[in-house]
């Protein structure tokens, strides 16, 4: 019995994880781009790549990676050693819609999708890290009180800097109104010229 053959060498290995993202409305070839910084990248550099990455495409790659690991963690893989093994962008149907423009003519639009697949597989060596993510530790209550203390103190500054700022208005629009109530007199009692 033959094996079909669109299905990937990656899914048969039960040694990785797979995830699959199917008709995402973004056209391959701009998909692609953002697949192709990722290929065969530890996993955690992968999940730094798209959190920086500008374009679009990088957030559904970003939550199809996650997925990935998620799909790893459950198969008992180690997550540190998670490379990202294979990762194909196919072109998936086109929606195709018109648009109607001048002497009744209509122009088609094509609206392109995306089928992405992702495997990964776990490295043979502990992969080190090229930087780390470190988490915020609590502060203690000595440190909170003096940032309390700095921060009630810029508050302060900040109500007195507007403060001035106001009376400084003030003072302007006083003085525009003495000049525009002379100047309505003067327009008032004018003599006109003949």
């Amino acid at each position: 019995m033959k094996e079909n053959s669109k299905v990937s060498v990656a899914e048969k290995n039960e040694n990785l994880a797979t995830a699959r993202l199917r008709y995402l409305r973004i056209a391959p070839r701009k998909v692609r781009l953002v697949a192709n910084l990722i290929k065969k990248m530890p996993a955690n550099q992968a999940l730094a790549q798209l959190s920086l990455s500008p374009r679009r495409a990088a957030e559904p790659l970003l939550k199809l990676l996650k997925s990935a690991i998620e799909n790893a963690k459950s198969k008992n893989l180690k997550v540190e050693r998670l490379v990202v093994k294979e990762i194909k962008v196919d072109k998936g149907p086109i929606l195709k819609r018109w648009m109607p423009r001048a002497q009744g003519r209509a122009t088609p639009i094509h609206k392109i999708t995306s089928h992405v697949f992702i495997a990964l597989t776990e490295a043979e060596k502990e992969l080190e890290p090229k930087f780390v993510i470190e988490t915020k530790k609590p502060a203690k209550k000595k440190e909170k009180a003096s940032s309390e203390k700095a921060e009630h103190q810029a508050q302060e500054s900040e109500k007195k800097k507007e403060e001035k700022k106001l009376e400084i208005r003030e003072e302007k629009l006083k003085g525009e109104q003495k000049k525009d109530q002379k100047g309505f007199l003067k327009r008032m009692f004018r003599r006109k010229s003949i």
